[in-house]
């Protein structure tokens, strides 16, 4: 068996391939098709695996809530991810994932645990459109050959905000901090969660950004190519148009650390600032962060914060 910080430091330098570890999971029957489907969530999110503990019932608690418990000290939410996606167990919820996702801790009850695979972010495709408002992305687990295995990637910070939204909501929405940008500048966005999106939007227009909104890491680095392209033509340059970039890490196609990599690898680009705007909190995700060469990183979601570090970012030019 691996050293816990070998396996550690192995994962963290998947990302300098644009590839990750996705945990496998069964819920149970779909309702519309009866299939035990598999579900999947990035490894890095997943504090332990553990066989289900005693659970306590909380009174009046949200319907996919089955209540709380006591890890190693620590009173954790439990949800019922099976309920939430509308699966029915066939023998029970018997596994517990304790997740750290955006600065909370909490637990998802699920049927069994499957496997760990590793991927290519170019595997996953986005889900958007597809009629999951749940999912994310689907992950192609065999490459891109027909028939491959597919599993859905779960859009965690969808279902944190629809089960529990008092506790998970971008805070200080409104609060009249406000930040400046050049003039005819923009702040470039990425996200693959379609709430993501709209918290951030929320969040930008509060403080009075411009910005342009994509929903992966190879559609924001299209567009900033062509923004670059665009301001050759008018005899400018990037910095002109885009004062700067603000991205997720966990993105179907292209994931964050990729494409902040490829900006600071171009000498078009390299000057422009990134910010890491994610849900994957952790002293080794930061510290990588900061070896892809980003300018800064912040937890998702608190407009303060991120108000604070854009604005500290942005006085550096």
């Amino acid at each position: 068996m691996k050293p816990a910080l070998q396996e550690i430091d192995e994962r963290t330098n998947l990302t300098s391939s644009n590839q990750f570890e996705l945990l496998l999971f069964r819920l149970g029957e779909a309702a519309n098709s009866g299939n035990r489907e598999l579900f999947g969530i990035n490894v890095f999110k997943v504090r332990e695996i553990l066989v289900m503990p005693p659970i306590t019932s909380m009174a009046n608690a949200s319907a996919h809530v089955m209540g709380v418990a006591n890890v190693r000290g620590q009173i954790i939410p439990v949800i019922n991810l099976s309920s939430v996606v509308g699966c029915k167990p066939s023998n029970g919820l018997a596994i517990l994932l304790v997740t750290e996702f955006a600065r909370s801790t909490q637990a998802f009850a699920v049927e069994e645990v499957s496997e760990i695979v590793r991927v290519e972010w170019e595997q996953v495709l986005s889900a958007e459109g597809h009629g999951g408002g749940l999912v994310t992305s689907i992950a192609r687990l065999d490459g891109a050959a027909e028939n491959t295995r597919l599993a859905q990637v779960l859009d965690v910070e969808q279902i944190l905000r629809d089960v529990m939204p008092a506790q998970n909501q971008m805070t200080t929405i409104g609060s009249g901090i406000q930040v400046s940008l050049p003039a005819g500048t923009v702040v470039l966005a990425a996200d693959d969660s379609a709430l993501a999106r709209s918290m951030i939007e929320e969040g930008l227009k509060s403080m009075g950004v411009p910005f342009i909104m994509t929903r992966t890491g190879k559609e924001a680095w299209e567009r900033l190519q062509a923004i670059s392209d665009e301001a050759v033509a008018e005899g400018k340059t990037v910095r002109d148009k885009v004062a700067l970039i603000l991205t997720d890490l966990e993105m179907p196609e292209m994931d964050g650390f990729t494409l902040t990599r490829n900006i600071k690898g171009d000498a078009r680009f390299k000057t422009l600032p990134v910010v890491i705007h994610s849900s994957l909190t952790g002293a080794a995700n930061e510290n990588h962060v900061k070896s892809v060469g980003a300018d800064a990183y912040i937890a998702k979601f608190a407009a303060d914060e991120l108000a604070a570090v854009l604005t500290e970012v942005l006085s550096r030019r």
